[in-house]
């Protein structure tokens, strides 16, 4: 499922990005000596209106007056601070000798010729002084401009690939392509097709006591849940065997991350500061600890943050990793929707995949196409019908140059007949990014090119990430798509190895 962080900041939390960034800037020494332009500033300084246009296609307001005009201000600065620097250094290596001799006349010297000599080396010492106290105005005003400068870059989204449709959100996502299995089409009912009308998701799991809401929310307010029985054995075994899928027959790294995070890393994989409102903050300055942690609603931003701040090796690329953990969102702004049942729930597992790879643009878009493709023939497996939609401009979020959507079909989903009977309707299970070097520069990841051992110069990796699987949602489709007339569920032939032989679940 993607984190798609709300898009806007207001001018109020701009600056307190930029009164908080202090803090940041000391906590992203976790990993990083300096923090890191967010983006490429040579790139933005050479074609502004490339990443000005982005923005506009992506819906995502950035002050990019302020952020040019405080750009410009702090190149000023810096320039002038790096003259007087060379200047100071001229001065100390020229004024050393000079000060010497004059001290070797003054030992000799009388009067008034000694008081003239002696004001003659104070004179030399006084210039390189002079300018050090100007450097440390500039330096000085260099610090106070810096929070507000990066706090400003912070906000500036990945253009999309001039190959992305233009739109202002999801309702502009273009359908790709489609499946589904034999003797199912989901533009037909799905009574006519399997003889009964579908019970969602929701009467199933109560009927058969797969899980047990009211109990959920009981212990953690709305949208929580409570696995049991089948259910729970079921959710097991769907991301046992997307994990043990993604690891055996594609070659990825099986890798556990944390789920609390520090802020930094949440800032390196681009989910702060628009995303902010999305997590659930664990206030440790409270508790006088250094830093707050941050729980995370997704495997990407630990799998991530495991190579911040390091040089690879480009003989270990592509770097292929997956992980299952357990992943949290607010769901902050989705009032009213999907209230009810698995779909829109504040904590769920998934299954992450992430591929660390070379500053290649065509290398990236073949490695996104490999990941879906992972997708598409786990989803074949388990007989579910879906369709992959490219995701316009205004859907893409923050950090996306491209991401391809993939929604599975639902029975139980859509506008409900006069029957009582709902028309059945797709929703997303996976999502698949491109990002090229818009997480791998905030991380302050690189590589040495020249193969193993390159003695080449850095350059920042290009990262991708996809939602192999997501639970408990995905249950959803697989329960109503393989519900029978008599209220059981046929369990699909792939899990059954994982249910311990169970072929259907009945009451």
């Amino acid at each position: 499922m993607a984190v798609r962080p709300a898009a806007k900041l207001s001018h109020a939390a701009l600056c307190a990005c930029g009164r908080s960034l202090g803090r940041l800037t000391a906590a992203l020494a976790f990993f990083v000596d300096t923090i890191r332009p967010m983006i490429d500033l040579k790139a933005f300084r050479e074609d502004p209106i490339r990443f000005i246009a982005g923005a506009k296609k992506k819906s995502i307001a950035v002050d990019f007056d302020r952020l040019k005009s405080i750009d410009e201000e702090s190149r000023r600065v810096q320039g002038e601070a790096e003259s007087l620097r060379a200047e100071q250094n001229r001065l100390a290596k020229e004024s050393g000798p000079a000060i010497g001799k004059l001290m070797g006349q003054i030992k000799s010297a009388t009067g008034d010729a000694k008081a003239a000599l002696e004001r003659e080396a104070e004179a030399l010492r006084a210039k390189p002084a002079a300018l050090k106290e100007q450097i440390a105005a500039l330096e000085k005003r260099i610090d106070a401009i810096t929070p507000e400068l990066n706090a400003l870059l912070l906000t500036v989204p990945l253009p999309p690939d001039a190959d992305v449709p233009v739109g202002k959100g999801s309702e502009d996502n273009v359908e790709v392509r489609r499946w589904s299995p034999p003797g199912f089409d989901p533009a037909k009912s799905f009574e006519n097709q399997r003889g009964f009308k579908p019970r969602n998701h929701i009467e199933i799991v109560e009927r058969l006591g797969l899980v047990d809401f009211e109990r959920g929310v009981k212990m953690a307010g709305s949208r929580s849940y409570v696995l049991k029985g089948m259910g729970m054995r079921l959710h097991q075994a769907v991301l046992r065997f997307a994990f043990d899928r993604i690891v055996e027959k594609h070659g990825f790294i099986p890798m556990s991350v944390p789920v609390i995070v520090r802020e930094e890393c949440m800032v390196g994989t681009g989910f702060f500061p628009a995303g902010r409102e999305q997590t659930y903050c664990v206030e440790e300055t409270r508790r006088g600890e250094a830093h707050d942690l941050f729980l995370t609603g997704t495997g990407e931003v630990g799998l991530m943050g495991l190579h911040a701040g390091e040089i690879l090796d480009e003989a270990q690329f592509p770097i292929k990793m997956a992980t299952v953990s357990t992943c949290f969102r607010r769901e902050a702004g989705a009032a009213g929707r999907d209230t009810a049942g698995l779909y829109r729930i504040h904590q769920f597992d998934k299954v992450e995949q992430v591929v660390i790879t070379r500053a290649d643009e065509q290398e990236s878009r073949k490695w996104h196409a490999a990941m879906i493709d992972i997708v598409e023939q786990l989803l074949q497996a388990l007989g579910l019908p879906y369709r992959l939609l490219q995701c316009c401009t205004g859907d893409l979020g923050v950090k996306n140059a491209d991401m391809i959507d993939i929604e599975s079909w639902m029975p139980g989903r859509g506008e409900v007949g006069k029957d009582g009977v709902p028309s059945g309707a797709y929703g997303e299970t996976h999502s698949a990014s491109r990002l090229y070097d818009y997480q791998c520069r905030r991380l302050n990841m690189r590589y040495r090119t020249g193969g193993s051992g390159g003695k080449g110069a850095t350059t920042f990796c290009h990262s991708l990430n996809n939602t192999v699987l997501a639970s408990p949602r995905v249950l959803i489709p697989i329960l109503e798509m393989n519900q029978n007339e008599d209220g059981s569920v046929t369990v699909p032939e792939v899990l059954r190895g994982y249910v311990g032989g169970v072929e259907r679940i009945a009451w």
